[in-house]
């Protein structure tokens, strides 16, 4: 009987500051991910626009900018998907009962499309019961 050939995985981890220029090394991580990976394009762009999202709301919204919280990524890909758990120490928010950005009452607000953007491009999104941390999933 042939052994099974081990699929390997990459571990990474990142703790940012609750500041906006803490984007900067979530983008650089996922272009390293993209290259290491060889990530198409429209996932690559699906990957982007959604952490982004995630980790803006987390530093924004979770940790209301206060720079001595942190905002807490952790990532583990392999050929063929790729998992990021994005944790803030906010209070969190009930993710159940957002209002509906494509409402037409909503349609012309500024804000309130990220979740909604999150659910339509990561292929899973999971939010922890406390509405902190979210758990998405894109297949590679």
């Amino acid at each position: 009987m042939d052994p099974v050939p081990i699929q390997s995985t990459d571990l990474y981890t990142l703790q940012l500051p609750s500041v906006r220029e803490s984007i900067t090394v979530l983008e650089n991580l996922i272009e390293e991910i993209a290259d290491k990976y060889h990530v198409s394009d429209d996932i690559f762009a699906n990957m982007m626009t959604c952490l982004n999202e995630a980790v803006t709301n987390a530093i924004v919204h979770g940790n209301k900018l206060d720079p001595a919280k942190l905002v807490i990524v952790n990532v583990e890909v392999d050929p063929k998907r790729s998992t990021w758990t994005i944790t803030d120490e906010g209070e969190g928010f009930d993710y159940n009962h957002l209002p509906d950005p494509t409402a037409e009452e909503n349609l012309e607000n500024l804000t309130g499309r990220g979740v909604f953007i999150i659910k339509h491009l990561a292929d899973q999104c999971v939010f922890n019961t406390k509405g902190n941390e979210v758990e998405l999933l894109f297949k590679l």
